[in-house]
């Protein structure tokens, strides 16, 4: 018969263990998140202090959102750095775990998730719920305070060195100042004649109310997941 308190036993064990890991991994996700504010809130008073006397509609405004969300807008578009309560672990496909720093402790593939997404700044004003935003990039931080980057082309090249250097400020300013320049780079296009060449007249009547024929940038276009690089270091 089974050992009645073997199943305690191993209850405790995953307590002590997982559990506690995870929750130093929430920990440093979190921190940094408190950083990520910061950098936002002071770029955005350092950039227009240097633009001057200049349309203020192209002025940066940071907005704290919550606890695990804040914004920032850039002229047109919206940034909005959004961190997940949860931890989680890169799933088996994951080229992350080809990395020999994961290779030698699994645990190092627990992270929390800081997600950054590009929206335009009137799917907000005009409250346009159906237009399209992007995640551009996600930072991973484990329990050791090592971070990963995914994220579209200029994100991914930036970071190689998963395991062997923590999470910064300094590194954290690069981030964000490269999402910031990859969403501004990032245009809107005219979508294809034939995606919009027939609407209805509910659709119409909302256009001309709240401007809600749906929007997002490189609409009607396939957002290629060859537009993604990862971690140079995993060989992919």
């Amino acid at each position: 018969m089974e050992d009645p308190n073997a199943k305690k036993q191993q209850i405790i064990g995953i307590l002590k263990e997982k559990s506690v890991l995870k929750q130093k991994v929430f920990d440093n996700t979190f921190a940094s998140f408190c950083n990520v504010k910061d950098i936002l809130k002071l770029l955005s008073r350092d950039v227009n202090s240097n633009l001057g006397n200049i349309d203020p509609r192209i002025k940066l405004e940071y907005t704290d959102r919550s606890s695990f969300d804040a914004q920032i807008k850039v002229a047109g578009d919206i940034l909005l750095f959004s961190m997940h309560s949860n931890i989680f672990q890169f799933d088996r496909e994951h080229p992350a775990w080809k990395t020999p720093y994961i290779q030698k402790n699994k645990f190092n593939a627990y992270s929390g998730i800081i997600n950054i997404y590009n929206f335009l700044a009137d799917s907000f004003k005009y409250s346009r719920l159906d237009d399209l935003g992007y995640l551009i990039a996600r930072i991973f931080i484990n329990h050791e305070n090592q971070y990963f980057v995914e994220g579209k082309r200029q994100m991914g090249m930036l970071f190689t060195n998963y395991g062997s250097e923590e999470i910064s400020k300094a590194s954290l300013q690069i981030i964000i100042e490269t999402a910031i320049q990859y969403s501004l780079e990032f245009d809107l296009l005219v979508p294809p004649y034939d995606t919009v060449k027939i609407a209805t007249v509910g659709q119409v009547e909302a256009k001309i109310q709240h401007s809600r024929i749906i929007t997002g940038k490189r609409l009607g276009f396939q957002f290629n997941s060859d537009d993604v690089l990862l971690d140079n270091s995993t060989g992919t």
